[in-house]
């Protein structure tokens, strides 16, 4: 327990509900990673066996919503976390381990296929899940909000230029494609920092207390067009059609070629990418988070892809070629 309480006063208050929960002192406490929010988590080592505890400031999260969703997926057989304790007015999780090993730091060349198919295979089982009343969905609201965070942080904040009159035209061609498509189970963040490596039934899957009521392609194209990793387009034709042919066999996707769904994947990836480029520059200037930066370039670079290779996005493609600051990321 050499973390020092002096400097963080949490740790008292950590220290003291572990006490309760083991009704000992004898464990160690390690920090283990901090995330996009004010969360923050733990190892907790006892004896031979670890789990990990989550600090989430009650001010400023609230615990509810992943104990929620959490209980929900643990029950229709999705490898989340397992709460073992809670103290949601303190803010306190302790949760199963799923180990350290997320699959950004597991792809290798002869790991990415098998670790891709599991990762697809698990987002079916998760869309397979009945829609719970309490979720958000993804409306048009929620979907312009976020995509407003790339004139606002992005264009603004970060690079001092004026947002283009053509963007809400941009954005409404965007939100009519998330909302034709059919709308399952979303975790929206389905990448390779929040799907971890797991010995038995991998991935186990984290980060997941912001679900939505959605996009059938969002989470598809958050794992495969991932903000910390890229695949060569050969690659990704065949991930895409694995789950195409998948979510058909599983009764997802009914009525609709791969020639649609393509679209559906290739515009929704264009939305979500807008709206992280205005979230790693909200994390940097208001959150004080600057390695979000260095991610910037490869999320740009999607959307520039994208935007070249549909007509109706030709004026956001020569928008973001002909600017030398947006440019230069790249």
């Amino acid at each position: 327990m050499s973390l020092n309480k002096s400097i963080d006063p949490r740790l008292n208050e950590i220290h003291n509900w572990l006490k309760k929960v083991f009704n000992s002192t004898e464990y160690q406490l390690e920090s283990a990673s901090s995330d996009a929010s004010f969360r923050r988590y733990f190892r907790v080592t006892r004896q031979d066996e670890t789990w990990i505890l989550m600090d989430a400031p009650p001010s400023q999260e609230d615990t509810r919503p992943f104990i929620n969703i959490a209980s929900f997926l643990y029950n229709h057989d999705v490898n989340v976390p397992d709460i073992k304790a809670q103290d949601s007015k303190s803010g306190f999780l302790l949760l199963s381990d799923f180990g350290n090993r997320a699959y950004l730091d597991e792809l290798k060349a002869d790991s990415t296929g098998s670790l891709y198919q599991a990762a697809i295979d698990s987002l079916l089982t998760i869309q397979k899940c009945p829609l719970k009343d309490d979720l958000p969905v993804y409306n048009r609201d929620l979907l312009l909000k976020e995509m407003n965070l790339f004139p606002e942080w992005f264009l603004n904040k970060h690079l001092d230029i004026p947002a283009p009159s053509f963007l809400q035209n941009t954005f409404d061609l965007l939100i009519e494609n998330a909302l034709e498509q059919p709308q399952v189970f979303v975790h929206r963040d389905y990448h390779s920092r929040n799907l971890m490596h797991t010995v038995q039934n991998s991935p186990g899957i984290i980060d997941f207390q912001d679900a939505v009521i959605g996009p059938i392609t969002y989470d598809l194209v958050s794992l495969l067009r991932d903000c910390y990793i890229s695949w060569p387009d050969d690659i990704l034709v065949k991930w895409i059609e694995y789950y195409f042919t998948q979510a058909q066999q599983q009764g997802l996707l009914r009525n609709v070629t791969l020639e649609q769904f393509t679209r559906w994947f290739d515009l929704m990836g264009l939305q979500r990418h807008i709206k992280v480029l205005g979230i790693f520059c909200r994390l940097k200037y208001r959150d004080d988070k600057d390695n979000y930066l260095d991610d910037l370039p490869l999320t740009l670079h999607y959307v520039q892809k994208i935007s070249r290779k549909y007509p109706e996005f030709t004026d956001l493609s020569n928008f973001l070629s002909q600017q030398d600051k947006i440019t230069a990321i790249l």
